[in-house]
């Protein structure tokens, strides 16, 4: 996206399918939601960003985004394991971590939820729906919701 690898982030996209992140990239734009919001396209390397280490080894760890957008159905690693690692870390376990994905399969949701998630959001198949569901997300976690500091 044309960031820098020590750019202030203020959403870390988790989407292995191409369509599903041009059009979620598409819906923010739309609103004017998360100028800075960079992609990762597997679990690993989800976890090398958030962590700082493999090829974002030079990122500032402590630069954290301000929401994370994380599909479970990932390559390599899956969402699932990628949100545990992220709440069980106590640098990162406060960063909203919202599940956006296709999976409705209720041993999904409970494991989302077990794990720690934020929120858990079936994607939209309409794409007038998915651009109101990313505003009405980029709203309330960007704009509305107050965090403590990270």
């Amino acid at each position: 996206m044309g960031l820098e690898i020590d750019d202030p982030v203020e959403i870390l996209l988790v989407e292995d399918n191409p369509d599903d992140e041009e059009l979620t990239l598409m819906a923010l734009n739309r609103y004017n939601i998360g100028n800075r919001i960079h992609v990762v396209r597997d679990g690993e390397e989800a976890l090398e960003w958030i962590f700082a280490n493999g090829r974002y080894e030079g990122r500032n760890q402590k630069h954290h985004p301000k929401l994370i957008l994380l599909d479970i159905k990932l390559p390599l690693v899956d969402g699932l394991e990628v949100l545990r690692r992220i709440k069980e870390d106590t640098e990162t376990r406060r960063i909203p971590v919202v599940l956006l994905t296709s999976s409705r399969e209720e041993s999904d949701i409970v494991k989302g939820y077990e794990n720690g998630t934020n929120s858990y959001i079936v994607k939209p198949v309409d794409f007038t729906q998915f651009g109101e569901a990313m505003r009405t997300i980029g709203m309330y976690w960007l704009l509305i919701n107050t965090p403590p500091a990270l």
